[in-house]
């Protein structure tokens, strides 16, 4: 899939992005494992329980990306499984990541 492609993820500004997740918790790990429905399908090693959760998955896509916790914020979402989360990085650096993490979607 191109990077220019990807459903799961939108400019929301020159410098941030929203992207959409639908978390699956109670995993073994953490770790992207396909596009669900238009929003990328994370499983966290958290339970859905006073916010583990969330915090599990922001902090999560911080390190991958390579950002600090509070670059990333959840927008919508916080007692659902279908997440938007709001990233401090351009689009196109977003993408690049989802590219290099989901190869085959």
């Amino acid at each position: 899939m191109s990077s220019a492609t990807w459903p799961c993820v939108r400019a929301d500004g020159p410098d941030t992005s929203v992207l959409d997740v639908s978390v699956v918790p109670n995993a073994r790990k953490t770790e992207a494992v396909a596009l669900h429905d238009g929003a990328l399908r994370v499983r966290l090693a958290a339970p859905p329980v006073d916010g583990k959760a969330n915090d599990t998955l922001m902090v999560w896509v911080a390190s991958e990306l390579g950002l600090p916790r509070r670059a990333v914020r959840l927008k919508r979402g916080p007692a659902s499984r279908s997440k938007q989360l709001e990233i401090d990085l351009p689009l196109a650096a977003v993408q690049a990541w989802l590219a290099q993490r989901l190869p085959e979607a």
